[in-house]
């Protein structure tokens, strides 16, 4: 007889758990209440925080190290992720370079920060083989609209008298012709894919500046002039490159960098999970499998947009395969995720704690929660064998 098999699939729990470490937690606690049955781990993200570790865990890729420039420009080490394979792949996740942790508060300043350091991993990235570049773009510190990032692979952006524009979304009002002969030529012959589940455009009250600029150390004034400086850009942009993107879902990602990467690179904006989905052969890792643990450090309504849970569901529910979800706690209308294929969820924190000890015992709550979900699927199978008048549907 088969051995049952089951794939855990979480994204990482925020603040205390890595994707990896909250799965092999999970399968710690099942193996105590079903020794018996045979796992698959399969840590997942959605594009943001954890999308490299996530990639390089399931694929076994190489971490690659280089120097880069932060975001005002202090020179750093980053690193980002190497796949080998028929079309050798890199995984860039922005933040480690343009990230807005990388700053103290007192340094945030949007007028002044730009992406050149995104810009080098690119660049790294293409000089180490990469033809296939997938990239997270969440939690930027800037709103430059893309132009460091393509500055470090050679666009030159000039102001009246011809000369380089500073670095920064403050400068963007000075622009007057961009220059894309010293564009780096591999970029064109490389595909190159953008984690991104926000549908924001450029500019306007919905854009880069007005709905992020804030968290970035923006003034109401500072938002005026970057939301400016960016309507200039995508002029330009569409002028000098007849790249009219500015109005597409997305393009106001971290700080316009969604913009600048279609505009220069021609990259593609996809949804952040179906990217990992497919990086980490999801669909393939499914197959064969009688059950399905997702998961992510807070279920609630949030979670139908976009996120891992939500991407683990639909490729389970195409292979017919049931889904059940351990999470951290459960936030307003978690019950939505029965929506998505989502059969039962299952918190691990069940009374209150203090910040410090939500970190320490992170690892050993998700295991007993996957104890007793273990326990649990036991008592399905039973009852769907011994006592068939019920109509349990076992999961074995």
């Amino acid at each position: 007889m088969n051995r049952p098999i089951i794939l855990i699939a979480p994204d990482s729990f925020k603040g205390t758990l890595s994707a990896d470490a909250a799965a092999r937690a999970i399968a710690v606690g099942l193996r105590r209440a079903m020794p018996g049955v045979r796992f698959r781990l399969a840590p997942m993200a959605d594009g943001g925080e954890g999308t490299v570790d996530a990639v390089i865990a399931a694929t076994r890729g190489q971490w690659q190290r280089c120097r880069v420039r932060d975001p005002l420009g202090r020179i750093i080490t980053a690193r980002y992720g190497r796949v080998a394979g028929r079309t050798p792949r890199a995984v860039i996740e922005m933040a480690a370079a343009s990230g807005l942790p990388l700053l103290r508060p007192r340094e945030r300043n949007p007028l002044r920060t730009g992406t050149e350091g995104t810009g080098d991993l690119l660049r790294d990235a293409l000089a180490c083989g990469a033809r296939r570049i997938c990239m997270g773009i969440g939690g930027s510190a800037t709103n430059d609209g893309g132009t460091g990032m393509a500055r470090a692979l050679g666009v030159r952006f000039l102001d009246l008298r011809g000369r380089e524009l500073p670095c920064g979304g403050g400068a963007l009002l000075g622009l007057v012709r961009i220059d894309i002969s010293g564009l780096d030529p591999r970029v064109r012959k490389t595909v190159i894919e953008v984690a991104c589940d926000v549908t924001n455009p450029l500019c306007g009250p919905r854009g880069a500046s007005a709905v992020y600029g804030p968290q970035k150390g923006a003034t109401p004034a500072m938002v005026q002039r970057l939301d400016a400086g960016l309507r200039r850009l995508a002029e330009v942009v569409r002028r000098d490159l007849g790249a009219d993107v500015a109005d597409a879902p997305g393009a106001g990602a971290a700080g316009g960098l969604g913009f600048g990467l279609m505009a220069f690179c021609g990259a593609r904006l996809r949804r952040g999970v179906e990217m990992v989905a497919e990086a980490v052969n999801l669909e393939k890792l499914i197959r064969g499998c009688d059950l399905v643990i997702t998961g992510e450090g807070r279920m609630d309504s949030q979670t139908l947009n976009g996120k891992t849970p939500m991407g683990v569901a639909r490729v389970a529910q195409k292979a017919g395969v049931p889904v059940i979800a351990i999470c951290g706690c459960t936030g307003a209308g978690w019950q939505a995720v029965h929506q998505i294929g989502i059969a039962a969820v299952f918190s691990s924190t069940t009374c209150h704690l203090t910040d410090e000890e939500i970190v320490s015992g992170a690892a050993e709550r998700l295991a007993r929660t996957g104890e007793e979900v273990g326990q649990l699927l036991w008592i399905g199978k039973r009852f769907g064998t011994q006592r068939a008048g019920f109509r349990i549907r076992p999961v074995y």
